[in-house]
């Protein structure tokens, strides 16, 4: 496969996957309840957990809906990240500057979930599962960036 058929189909994933978690955003509480039908296979401290986060969720919605609209915010904001890379799809070399930025977020997700998480009460397992979404996310961005420096080695020679 060539190099630049590598970098777009990396892109394409990294894209999707923000499409995806973009869509679960706005459904939380149906995702909540679907998942509390199997709260046995959890740890009793993570099964409670979501157990909080869906009572929790259910009752806001259903006395304040409107708060709901900010899970919608969410969702298209993963829509808008995720059209970002639309550029650098077209041209991974003169847009690599959109994989730094990417690298940045990945990195800034860490901190954010150190320092909101305790304010809103948030248990430490699930900070650590927030971060991994940086941790992890920084990994086909890193290689995806990599591939890119190649490709502008090899077009400029």
């Amino acid at each position: 496969m060539k190099l630049i058929s590598k970098i777009r189909l990396l892109i394409l994933g990294f894209m999707a996957a923000l499409i995806l978690s973009g869509v679960t955003a706005m459904p939380a509480e149906t995702e909540l309840r679907w998942l509390m039908q199997y709260k046995e296979l959890f740890p009793d401290k993570i099964g409670n957990w979501l157990q909080l986060c869906y009572s929790a969720l259910a009752d806001t919605n259903s006395k304040y809906p409107f708060l709901a609209y900010g899970y919608d915010w969410l969702a298209f904001a993963h829509f808008v990240i995720a059209l970002s890379f639309v550029g650098l799809y077209r041209d991974p070399v003169r847009n690599i500057w959109i994989i730094d930025w990417q690298i940045i977020t990945c990195i800034a997700v860490v901190p954010l979930a150190f320092i909101a998480g305790p304010i809103r009460q948030i248990p430490i397992f699930h900070i650590l599962i927030d971060c991994c979404f940086g941790l992890v996310g920084i990994i086909p961005l890193l290689i995806c960036k990599r591939w890119i420096n190649k490709l502008a080695a090899e077009t400029s020679t």
